[in-house]
């Protein structure tokens, strides 16, 4: 599906919302901030330097958001995607708000987190995710969501984020639903991980503990939410090891698992026209979503 048809749609589904005024009363996609009273943790970052100029590259995040973009008849289901960017940027847009229509489209609720950076401060990303879910939870009848079918997905390094909170979850809260992981990183292991991801998460020099603690690979469990992954076998960014040991990982825990492996694309792939598979991987992922049986 390529960008241009998407965006397309995107305003096509937002113009439609308009007349649904039993669910929520805007019909622009919603941006909500997370801690308008203050994060309870800091990145050490110069929030004066947070740039989101190119809303497909935002780098610095100091300040961090959700945007909601809203079904015209939802049917419960919210996909908070973690876009990708090495936990230094984020490719908010190919990785995150293209995705709106096509889930729109099937009555899929879209959020899109726009994370702080860690700056190696690896519990900053995670705090966000969970206070973004608060908020969903918070404002699910104004806009048709589930608070048992939210799921969370995520690209390159954000897919790390989202396999975090997939097999870490947090007391109190919800487990996710399930949980879509596109040419993610998964584990922080030297020589499997991505090196700026890693850096960028733990420091230069984290200890043994710290690697192991987010090698998400190592923290699935029988609990661990259902599961989508696609992938590039070329993959020269991210080696594909990342998600086949997590599919073995979920395969082992007997959590169910699609996984596709596609023969070429290389990393960052997501939404672009470039990618000989576009259209199949966008349907496939919305087919996935749209029939999944939330009672497993």
């Amino acid at each position: 599906m390529k960008l241009r048809y998407l965006a397309a749609k995107s305003v096509l589904c937002t113009a439609a919302f308009l007349l649904n005024i039993g669910v929520a009363s805007a019909a622009q996609p919603v941006t909500l901030t997370l801690w308008e009273n203050g994060a309870p943790t800091l990145n050490g970052l110069d929030p004066a330097k947070e740039n989101s100029s190119n809303p497909d590259w935002i780098h610095g995040v100091t300040n961090p958001t959700v945007t909601i973009y809203p079904a015209d008849n939802p049917n419960g289901t919210t996909l908070l995607m973690c876009p990708g960017g090495a936990y230094f940027a984020l490719a908010a847009m190919h990785e995150g708000a293209d995705l709106a229509a096509p889930l729109n489209e099937k009555g899929v609720n879209l959020a899109v987190l726009k994370y702080r950076m860690p700056n190696g401060h690896s519990e900053v990303p995670a705090d966000d995710v969970w206070r973004a879910v608060q908020l969903l939870n918070d404002n699910a009848a104004k806009f048709g969501i589930d608070v048992k079918r939210i799921g969370i997905g995520g690209a390159s390094a954000g897919g790390h984020l989202a396999s975090t909170v997939a097999t870490h979850p947090k007391e109190g809260m919800n487990p996710f639903a399930f949980q879509v992981l596109v040419y993610p990183v998964i584990s922080m292991k030297e020589g499997l991980t991505h090196g700026g991801s890693r850096e960028n998460l733990l420091g230069k020099n984290p200890d043994a503990a710290a690697v192991e603690y987010f090698s998400n690979e190592l923290k699935v469990t029988p609990e661990s939410p259902q599961a989508f992954i696609v992938v590039s076998a070329d993959d020269d960014v991210v080696p594909v090891e990342n998600s086949l040991d997590y599919f073995e990982a979920l395969k082992t825990n007997k959590v169910p698992v699609y996984i596709h492996v596609y023969p070429s694309g290389g990393h960052g792939w997501l939404c672009r026209d470039h990618f000989k598979y576009n259209s199949q991987v966008v349907d496939e992922m919305v087919n996935w979503i749209s029939t999944l049986d939330f009672n497993k």
